[in-house]
C-alpha cells in the first residue's frame, strides 16, 4: 500500500478535532477522516510537542480534572450552579468540535469542487 501524503494543514485541522473533542480516541477520530490510528496520534504527540504541552488527554486545558466542589454540602444553590457550569462546558466543547468539523469540510468541499473539469 502507497503512503499518502497529507498537507500540513489537514494534519492541523485532524490535530484539532482531536483536542476538542471531549473523550475523542485516536482509533475513531482517525476512522472519520480516513487516516491510520498511528499518524493522527504522531501528528497529535508532534504537535503538543510544538506548543510546548505534555502528552495529556484529548481534553486537557487549565481546568481539565479540577471539578468545582459547592460551598456547602446541602446548598442546593452551589450545586446547581456547579451543573450549569459543567453543561456550559460541555457546550462550549461541543460547539469547537462541530466549527472544527464544519471548516475541515468547507475545506474539503473547495478542493472537490475545484478538481472537478467537466
Amino acid at each position: 500500500m502507497a503512503l499518502k501524503d497529507y498537507s500540513d494543514e489537514f494534519k492541523a485541522d485532524a490535530v484539532a478535532l482531536y483536542e476538542s473533542t471531549p473523550g475523542a480516541t485516536y482509533k475513531g477520530i482517525a476512522a472519520d477522516l480516513g487516516v491510520s490510528r498511528g499518524s493522527l496520534r504522531a501528528w497529535v504527540l508532534r504537535a503538543r510537542v510544538l506548543h510546548g504541552d505534555g502528552p495529556v488527554g484529548p481534553s486537557a486545558g487549565p481546568d481539565a480534572g479540577r471539578t468545582r466542589q459547592p460551598a456547602g454540602a446541602g446548598d442546593e444553590a452551589a450545586e446547581r450552579i456547579a451543573q450549569l457550569e459543567a453543561r456550559v462546558r460541555e457546550l462550549e466543547a461541543s460547539e469547537k468540535k462541530l466549527t472544527t468539523e464544519r471548516d475541515i469540510l468547507r475545506k474539503a468541499a473547495k478542493y472537490f469542487a475545484g478538481e472537478t473539469h467537466w
